[in-house]
Parts: C-alpha cells; structure tokens; sequence
C-alpha cells in the first residue's frame, strides 16, 4: 500500500483546499491589500508553529519586498488565500507592508531619457 502524499505532493495537485489553509476564512482580517502592495518579512521572528503556506511565505518574503500578486504567483495560491495569510502575518508581526510609490511621485519619463542619454553620451 503506497503511504499518502506529503503537504508539498498534495498542494502541488491541488489537494489542499483553500478553506484548509485559510482555516476556514474567506476574508483577511484586514482588508488593505491591493495587488501592489509591497510585503516585507521581518527575520527576527520565529517561524516555528508557522503553516507550511505561512512559512513559505516568509521565507519568500525574506530576499526583500514583494507584492500581493508576485507572493500570490510564486506560491501558486489564489490571491483571495494569499491575503488571509498576509494578514494573519501582519497581525503576528511577521510581516510589514507598505502602498506602492504613487504615480504621482515617479519622476517623468523624460527626465529620465535625459539621464540615460548623459550616461550614453559619457561612455
């Protein structure tokens, strides 16, 4: 008799239902992240009794900021289960985030073919 597939064998068929790893919530317990906003992990928490989704979330978070959507595509999750982790990790302190850069504050795409044209023009 072949024993059962491992967490990592059933999540990468899709075993695991989103209501398991959400233990059972539709909704974060906050709503405030959009598809940009900016997750950082704070490594000075512990990730012991972590998830195994919660802790491969971190440690994805771990190389430097990432967004909702890019943590949502590297874990092959779906963004709804995405969200209700991260905020499960905001709530514990694991995690931080911040609203992307608003359009308004980048600078023009001029000014920047400006510099890139002094660059090429010094090399």
């Amino acid at each position: 008799m072949t024993p059962p597939p491992g967490p990592a064998a059933r999540r990468d068929k899709g075993l695991v239902r989103p209501y398991v790893v959400t233990e059972g919530r539709s909704h974060p317990t906050r709503n405030t992240f959009d598809l940009v906003t900016l997750v950082m992990a704070h490594d000075d928490r512990p990730l012991t009794g972590l998830s195994p989704e919660k802790r491969a979330l971190m440690e994805l978070c771990l190389g430097g900021a990432l967004s909702v959507a890019e943590i949502a595509g590297h874990l092959m999750l779906p963004v709804s289960v995405t969200k209700v982790l991260l905020g499960d990790l905001v709530d514990s302190g694991h995690l931080s985030t911040r609203a992307p850069i608003p359009s308004a504050d980048l600078p023009e795409a001029q000014i920047l073919q400006e510099v890139l044209d002094g660059l090429r023009a010094r090399l």
